[in-house]
């Protein structure tokens, strides 16, 4: 007997419903998931800091000690993540200069802050890669035994210091999108996990995973896991424009509660975009160009959204700008909505 025309066939319909109770289920458990995370880590208190990298201070035209004393003294900041670039503390082969991280990390210490410090070949920062030049013509295998030699006195030098938290390996180490980097072995970055946990087993080791996706599956598996969250960039390739991420905050909170289900770690936010994104270095653009894509207004509100996302350790990524903005263009709107969200207004 033939189906009237219009009539939807009785198994089409049990099939369309038992997927709709699935795709119910599927979404209530991963709700489930997110309340949970909220109500465990909400109460815990946030921890708070930004990135410092007296190399970009430079590039910015600044002296990177004044900008390190104002974040200090005059906005109260007790956290940072710290760079040990490769190509500033070994300029030449075996021979080792670590003065400007040692003023760093004396200031942290006399503060009673806490450092996060960037290990490894890539770090914060173009080109991403700093490899020092005499090291750029050697070949890969000969390049890694320098830079795990490099790491190692890195190590042994900080590791006792009372301001050291935890270690970052590599900055998204497997991100072959950007940067000037093309050494994406992960055995490499197992090696270097082994490397760093054999000299000091007693602080953690946070690995970051890409912008706004990814799980970490794969070895090693930091004791943390770092996401880099940035909100409104410009396209260069396609739009010629501004692109704002349509991610609602409670995604990344997912994530998080997902990896600590996974792999029960913690996630932090180790880059939370507050500095513009545009067609040109930041210090190129006009100050119009740099409102587009972070101003005041949005500074506040990248905050907003990173504690929405539950995870309570965040550093913000921009501080220099802010910096540069107050003291090169006579513009404190940057620098006193930092002084409201670290809690010195």
């Amino acid at each position: 007997m033939l189906k009237k025309s219009g009539q939807t066939h009785p198994r089409l319909k049990k099939f369309a419903t038992g997927l709709a109770f699935v795709i119910a289920g599927f979404g209530l458990i991963l709700a489930s998931l997110v309340w949970s995370f909220w109500g465990s880590s909400t109460k815990l208190p946030i921890v708070d800091g930004v990135t410092f990298s007296a190399k970009y201070s430079r590039e910015l035209d600044l002296d990177p000690k004044a900008v390190l004393t104002a974040l200090i003294n005059d906005l109260g900041i007790r956290h940072f993540r710290m760079m040990s670039y490769w190509d500033i503390h070994e300029p030449a082969d075996g021979t080792f200069d670590f003065s400007e991280l040692d003023w760093q990390m004396k200031m942290a210490e006399e503060s009673g802050s806490k450092v996060t410090l960037a290990v490894g070949l890539r770090q914060p920062r173009w080109p991403e890669c700093h490899t020092p030049g005499w090291a750029k013509t050697l070949p890969d295998a000969d390049k890694r035994i320098k830079l795990y030699e490099y790491m190692t006195k890195t190590i042994e030098r900080y590791r006792f210091s009372p301001a050291l938290e935890s270690y970052q390996l590599e900055n998204e180490a497997l991100n072959t999108a950007f940067g000037e980097c093309h050494d994406f072995d992960r055995a490499r970055l197992v090696y270097e996990y082994n490397l760093v946990k054999g000299l000091d087993a007693s602080h953690p080791i946070i690995i970051s995973v890409s912008n706004e996706f990814g799980i970490p599956i794969g070895a090693p598996r930091g004791d943390e896991v770092g996401f880099s969250i940035y909100h409104r960039v410009y396209d260069a390739h396609v739009t010629h424009g501004y692109y704002e991420y349509p991610i609602p905050a409670w995604y990344h909170g997912l994530r998080a509660a997902v990896i600590e289900r996974i792999t029960h770690r913690q996630t932090v936010i180790h880059e939370l975009q507050a500095e513009p994104w545009g067609p040109r270095a930041t210090k190129d653009l006009s100050i119009e160009e740099q409102n587009k894509s972070m101003d005041a207004a949005n500074l506040l509100g990248r905050y907003g959204y990173a504690k929405a996302t539950g995870i309570r350790q965040f550093d913000f990524w921009g501080a220099e700008w802010w910096y540069w903005r107050l003291t090169q263009k006579n513009d404190p709107s940057l620098w006193n909505t930092a002084k409201q969200i670290f809690g010195k207004n």
